[in-house]
C-alpha cells in the first residue's frame, strides 16, 4: 500500500508590512505585498491541483488560519509558536503517515515537478533538500519511515548561509537526497536577478 504524501506550504498572512520585509525595504511595502500575493496564489493554484499529495497551507499568525477560507484542494492550519524549526518540526511529527515535504513561498520557480521529484526521492532516502543559493534551503522533506533525530532543527541558524549545513549536521546517519539549487527572492537584488 502506498502512503500518501503531504505537502506543507509555510506562509504568512498576506498583510501590508507583515510579509517580505527585506524585499519591502528595497521595493516598498506595497510592491512586496503584491509580489507575495501573486507568488502565493500561483503556488497554491499549481500545487493544489495535484492528486499525488495532500496540500496543507500552514499560516502564521494562527488567527489568520482560522479566518482563511479553504479554497481549492488544500487544508488551512496554523503554524503554532516557536522559531521556524519548531514550527516545521510540528508538521514532521504531527501529520498523518506518509512522507512530508515542506516549502516556503519565496521561490517563484517552484512547481509540481519539484515536489514530485522530492516525493520520489523519499522512496529511497530519509531526507531530501532543495538547496538555495544563499546557504539555506527552499524545500525539506522527510520519509518518516525510520526513527530520526529528536530535533532535526536544533541550533540551526535560520536566515543565514549556515541553515542547510546546520540542519545536515543534525542528520549525520541519514540517507539524504538533493534537488537542484533554486534562488529565493528576499531582496530587491534577488528580484532584479529573477526578472532579468
Amino acid at each position: 500500500m502506498t502512503r500518501r504524501a503531504h505537502l506543507v506550504v509555510m506562509a504568512r498572512a498576506p498583510r501590508l508590512g507583515a510579509v517580505k520585509r527585506r524585499l519591502a525595504r528595497d521595493i516598498g511595502p506595497l510592491a512586496a505585498l503584491q509580489f507575495y500575493r501573486r507568488t502565493l496564489a500561483g503556488l497554491l493554484r499549481d500545487l493544489g491541483r495535484d492528486p499525488r499529495w495532500t496540500l496543507w497551507l500552514a499560516m502564521t499568525p494562527d488567527r489568520a488560519a482560522r479566518r482563511t477560507l479553504r479554497r481549492g484542494r488544500y487544508r488551512v492550519v496554523g503554524q503554532g509558536r516557536g522559531d521556524l524549526g519548531a514550527r516545521m518540526g510540528r508538521f514532521l511529527r504531527g501529520l498523518p503517515p506518509g512522507p512530508v515535504v515542506i516549502v516556503g513561498t519565496d521561490i517563484p520557480d517552484l512547481g509540481r515537478d519539484h515536489v514530485a521529484r522530492a516525493v520520489r526521492a523519499l522512496g529511497a532516502h530519509d531526507w531530501v533538500f532543495g538547496p538555495a543559493a544563499d546557504g539555506g534551503y527552499w524545500l525539506i522533506g522527510a520519509a518518516r519511515l525510520r526513527p530520526g533525530p529528536r530535533d532535526p532543527f536544533a541550533g540551526v541558524r535560520w536566515s543565514s548561509a549556515h541553515a542547510l549545513a546546520d540542519t545536515l549536521a543534525n542528520l549525520p546517519a541519514a540517507r539524504t537526497a538533493y534537488l537542484e539549487e533554486l534562488a529565493d527572492i528576499d531582496t530587491g537584488a534577488d528580484l532584479a536577478r529573477y526578472l532579468g
